[in-house]
């Protein structure tokens, strides 16, 4: 059925960047028809949705996350990355069976969809990513994702594989997966960063991701020793590595690029490479400030993410906007982060990290309607200049904010309540997996 979005105020994120008060947007075969006043339309089966005063968006794309690791909020805190790796989410990440990680990618997915996320770049762990992909599947989410990939000699022997075997199940999974469910579910290759690959295994990623014509998806340069263990094993820094073994290129997107050179900051740029700013993920793992203002100024595309939630511990798009937008400016002055600039990086830069800014990102006739509805009318967010609605959206917005969510033009949260998932069955569900899989930990 067609449905017709009426009388709101409608952020496009177009090339113009036009708001349009009072307009419309019509969703014909999950597509956006229409986009502008005063849209009539008749045919049978047209659904109407009232929207007005509310803010309808492209909906919010995470361009880093981990739903295997949503089953471990509140579980690690007060650790640098790779301790905070070693000794707890490895372990969890390692416990995992395919019911405790459906579980985690189920309250994962509800989280996002409440948010008013539509889409995310995931990596998994090891193991069980079919879980991830079948709770996608099932709540209309759409998701670009694939396992972990990791060969090094010293990872722990619970997530520890062969080359071989890591190649070869995740080109299983991209055969079961890449393109399905519409094109709403794509699989990506996820070597998870140098220390835990072998240089074999990048170097084959980097060109089975060619062959097959899918993303790389990966980290880089998150934090200060991590930086430093990979220059005594390489040799390199991180980006300059990735560069040497045709890890990048507009169809990789990187994750966190807090700690960069000069020089890695060029091959970003004459590569095309993506980049996926983490901000509440680099401040509560002590891992540092990306120079996100000095790498978009150069035309890097850099879009958000929250990472894991236990490093962040929410997955709140809004509350990443709210960050990115204030802690550059104490370094790079008052301006450097407009409201306009981050939206920009939640929506287009977002699809860009997957691979489909033709599809998604922008509110414009013939791209793929996912859309997100946000009330502005809370206290908090109250009084905003009507003229204005890019401030409140990215400094005071919340997450509880967001009314209506649909992808593909299917609603998944209507009113505040999700459709898809039934959020009390997925909390409590959650934490029974959670529990069972830290008693095994422990």
């Amino acid at each position: 059925m067609d449905l017709l979005l009426t009388n709101g105020t409608v952020v496009t994120m177009n090339r113009e960047r036009e708001v349009l008060a009072e307009a419309d947007v019509l969703i014909q075969d999950g597509r956006i028809a229409r986009v502008g006043r005063n849209i009539r339309t008749r045919g049978a089966g047209l659904r109407v949705l009232d929207v007005s005063g509310k803010v309808v968006l492209p909906g919010l794309i995470h361009g880093h996350l981990h739903a295997c690791q949503t089953l471990f909020r509140n579980r690690a805190d007060g650790l640098e990355l790779l301790d905070w790796l070693r000794e707890r989410i490895w372990p969890f990440e390692a416990a995992h069976d395919a019911d405790s990680m459906r579980a985690s990618a189920d309250l994962t997915f509800a989280e996002l969809i409440r948010s008013g996320a539509t889409a995310a770049l995931d990596m998994g762990s090891v193991r069980h990513y079919d879980a991830v992909f079948e709770s996608a599947r099932d709540c209309g989410f759409r998701l670009t994702g694939g396992k972990a990939m990791m060969d090094a000699p010293d990872v722990p022997g619970g997530l520890h594989e062969s080359t071989e075997a890591s190649l070869a199940e995740s080109l299983a999974l991209l055969e079961r997966w890449h393109g399905t469910h519409g094109d709403r579910l794509r699989y990506a290759f996820a070597p998870r960063f140098v220390l835990s690959c072998t240089e074999k295994l990048m170097r084959e990623v980097g060109r089975l991701a060619r062959e097959k014509g899918v993303r790389i998806h990966t980290h880089a340069s998150e934090n200060r020793s991590e930086v430093q263990a990979v220059r005594d094993l390489t040799g390199r820094d991180n980006v300059a590595w990735f560069h040497e073994l045709g890890l990048t290129g507009p169809h990789v997107t990187l994750a966190h690029c807090v700690w960069l050179s000069e020089a890695e900051q060029k091959v970003l740029r004459d590569t095309r490479t993506v980049v996926c700013h983490c901000p509440g993920s680099n401040l509560k793992l002590a891992s540092g400030f990306a120079p996100v203002p000095e790498l978009l100024d150069a035309g890097v595309t850099v879009c958000l993410g929250a990472d894991g939630a236990p490093c962040n511990n929410n997955l709140d798009m809004f509350m990443e906007m709210r960050l990115a937008a204030l802690l550059h400016k104490p370094r790079v002055g008052p301006r450097s982060m407009p409201p306009e600039r981050v939206l920009e990086m939640a929506t287009l830069g977002g699809a860009r990290a997957i691979g489909m800014e033709a599809e998604l990102g922008s509110l414009e006739e013939g791209k793929r309607a996912d859309i997100t509805v946000v009330d502005l009318s809370g206290l908090h967010a109250t009084p905003a200049d009507p003229r204005d609605v890019l401030s409140p959206l990215v400094y005071a917005a919340r997450s509880t904010d967001v009314v209506h969510v649909l992808i593909d033009g299917k609603p998944v949260l209507k009113d505040r309540a999700l459709l898809t998932l039934d959020a009390a069955s997925v909390a409590s569900n959650a934490r029974q997996h959670s529990a069972r899989v830290t008693a095994r930990v422990r």
